[in-house]
């Protein structure tokens, strides 16, 4: 009976190791870079991208479906949501944080911050 119990704890204990595991999302930085981009701390969690620049980075949009990214209202005022607007094709992903107002269909849409 006190072997049974001796065992079993140490297979309860053997269960409750754990081996390091490699970071699915860890950013490969050779590949990163030979895509033209660079790798840097993000959001509010600061996880490492990498970040490309668009190809159409600030073309002028009136949609999504005109960029790569989104398309987002240009300057720093707020425009009236609902109201027509164009924009430019986003810069990178990395304008994913902070505040942005995006441009859908020509229309204004409110502003979102995400940190």
């Amino acid at each position: 009976m006190r072997l049974t119990l001796i065992l079993s704890t140490l297979l309860v204990l053997a269960g409750c190791t754990t081996t390091p595991a490699t970071d699915p999302s860890a950013v490969d930085a050779a590949q990163c870079a030979a895509s033209g981009g660079r790798v840097q701390t993000l959001g509010r969690l600061q996880r490492e991208q990498c970040v490309v620049v668009y190809a159409d980075a600030g073309k002028a949009c009136s949609s999504k479906s005109d960029c790569s990214g989104q398309c987002l209202a240009s300057g720093d005022e707020e425009l009236v949501p609902g109201a027509k607007a164009t924009g430019v094709c986003q810069r990178d992903v990395s304008q994913n944080f902070g505040c942005r107002q995006r441009i859908d269909g020509g229309v204004a849409q409110g502003t979102i911050c995400v940190d």
